[in-house]
């Protein structure tokens, strides 16, 4: 038998920190074969980014591997112990046996540099060195992975793309030396479904035809499930079970497993909400008419980012404002929020009419009654200051209370929100993401508003975490009677949340009704596509998609096609 492409063998990793060393991977095993897709599954912090990490010989320079080996088996080569390469050897191998893709291509591709050069980087350190055959190479490559007019994108610069096409050039980066092995971190993870969608087809026709084996990182088992052969679910840095993904997946072993199946949204069965109970009669809280949000731009005509888009929420329930990036549902949603003079169009909360706000006093008390909560909570959150300060600021901003009193809320709203008392010390930097994303929603509902706006507030977060802040929600939303809007791409996620949902595309609202209605009878195809695009179908049909065992989104089994992405 031939060895595997991929073989870690009882991988151990350590950090040396100022408080000890960490052991970060512990006892880590696994193969990955070559034309085949090995899922690394697991929170934040479970140490997959760090197995990734060491397989390129990328880690952190507080990092080493403490025991264990990695061996990669090279076409030319043969097999190569890739712990305690040197670097000079590494410098051969990255790019040209070894490609990485990136989590986020905002961050990985140099904002300074054009498109053309970004892929053909690696070419050029590999000894590429005349000039019209890179550029033939680089439009070869663009054109490869789907990208309109490659000859003028490869002039452009990353903020002149989409945050899809941008992932599209990390590909054709990781792709120019045709490497054997592909580690792709997460490289999904931050678009929405139907571009996440045609980015995995992407990977999975690359993998066909060049038969190279990718390391797939993800959290979402949803995607392992539909893309990948074989899975390793991993847990504070130790693996808790692996094997074919239809086996895993069918029948999990490990409890840690049945947990992240039933957090994942697009796993889990529906279970219908409840509609809270509504006085008919009663006025909406909010009511949008005829919204129209244009943006000046400098030289040329307005982007219109809304138009035309009404809906009315009642008190106490949930409305969904759901689409891609670019459909409007953020801006929708600053309007709302009083953020944005809308260019047309009325926006009335209670009473007040939010596009006439006039004086500082009536836009206080506006924004006293309608609180947002923003997606990142990272970059929300004062990193100088303490969770006590934080939470205690909009009290001293809107004078509630004295001293003592604020104290006493402060404390009241960590409970509130599930955070131990201990928290009011620390500092955004000594918690993880859920609980700085509970921290921005106690800062929320400090001041007790009557409408929350949450802008992508768990798109962020791992499923069990995201899970989590779900079930808090209800709960705060049940206990004070708290009406949401809630702006996501994920409708898995909205199902779990939602009364009533606007679809937006491209500004216009292209369906409107009831969360049942318009989940279970999409009527515009869009919302169709949307829904038809979620991770995970085979699996919550009973049957993983693995490999060609598996219906792909068509539903098409492998006897109907001649290939099938795993």
């Amino acid at each position: 038998m031939t060895a595997p492409l991929l073989s870690i063998r009882d991988l151990a990793v350590q950090y040396r920190t100022r408080r000890g060393t960490v052991d970060a991977v512990r006892g880590v095993s696994f193969d990955v074969e070559a034309g085949t897709v090995t899922a690394l599954v697991g929170e934040s912090g479970s140490g997959k980014s760090t197995v990734a990490q060491s397989v390129i010989g990328l880690l952190a320079a507080n990092g080493h591997v403490a025991a264990g080996s990695i061996e990669l088996n090279e076409r030319t080569d043969g097999l190569t112990q890739l712990v305690g390469l040197s670097e000079k050897r590494w410098r051969h191998l990255r790019g040209r046996c070894i490609a990485l893709i990136p989590q986020d291509p905002g961050n990985s591709l140099n904002p300074v540099t054009t498109i053309g050069s970004s892929v053909s980087e690696a070419l050029r350190i590999h000894g590429w060195h005349d000039a019209r055959k890179i550029q033939a190479r680089v439009i070869d490559l663009l054109d490869r992975v789907g990208i309109d007019d490659p000859e003028l994108r490869a002039r452009q610069h990353p903020h002149e793309l989409s945050g899809g096409m941008r992932q599209r050039v990390l590909i054709a980066a990781a792709l120019a030396l045709e490497p054997e092995l592909i580690i792709a971190d997460e490289p999904t993870s931050a678009l929405d479904v139907t571009v996440q969608r045609t980015v995995l087809d992407l990977l999975d026709t690359l993998r066909e035809e060049s038969g190279t084996g990718i390391l797939f990182i993800t959290h979402d088992l949803a995607v392992a499930a539909d893309r990948s052969h074989e899975i390793v679910v991993m847990r504070g840095g130790q693996v808790q079970e692996k094997g074919a993904t239809a086996d895993v997946l069918a029948a999990p072993a490990a409890d840690y497993t049945r947990t992240l199946l039933a957090d994942a949204p697009s796993l889990a069965s529906v279970v219908e909400r409840t509609p809270p109970v509504v006085d008919a009669a009663a006025r909406p809280l909010v009511e949008v008419t005829g919204l129209r949000q244009e943006f000046r731009r400098a030289g040329r005509d307005p982007l219109v980012a809304v138009d035309d888009v009404s809906f009315t929420i009642a008190r106490g329930t949930t409305h969904a404002l759901v689409g891609e990036s670019g459909s409007g549902k953020t801006t929708t949603g600053r309007s709302i929020a009083g953020f944005n003079r809308p260019t047309a169009g009325s926006i009335r909360v209670a009473d007040a009419e939010v596009t006439a706000l006039r004086g500082s006093r009536a836009r206080r008390a506006f924004h006293r009654s309608t609180q947002l909560v923003y997606q990142n909570p990272y970059a929300s959150l004062d990193l100088r200051q303490s969770i006590a300060a934080i939470l205690a600021e909009p009290l001293r901003n809107y004078g509630l209370g004295g001293r003592a009193e604020r104290q006493e809320r402060v404390a009241h709203h960590l409970e509130l929100v599930s955070l131990a008392p201990e928290i009011a010390a620390r500092h955004p930097r000594e918690l993880s993401g859920g609980q700085r994303q509970r921290v921005a929603i106690a800062r929320a509902l400090i001041v007790e508003p009557e409408l929350v706006v949450l802008d992508e507030a768990v798109s962020a977060l791992d499923v069990t975490v995201q899970a989590q802040i779900l079930r808090l929600l209800a709960r705060l939303q049940s206990e004070l009677g708290l009406t949401y809007v809630f702006i996501s791409h994920d409708l898995a996620v909205v199902r779990q949340i939602a009364d009533t949902v606007s679809v937006l595309q491209r500004g216009r609202q292209v369906e409107h009704g009831t969360a049942r209605a318009v989940f279970d009878a999409p009527q515009h195809p869009y919302t169709q596509q949307l829904l038809a695009a979620i991770p995970g179908a085979s699996l919550r049909g009973g049957r993983p998609a693995t490999g060609t065992d598996a219906t792909d989104h068509t539903g098409q089994s492998p006897v109907q096609k001649e290939e099938v992405p795993a």
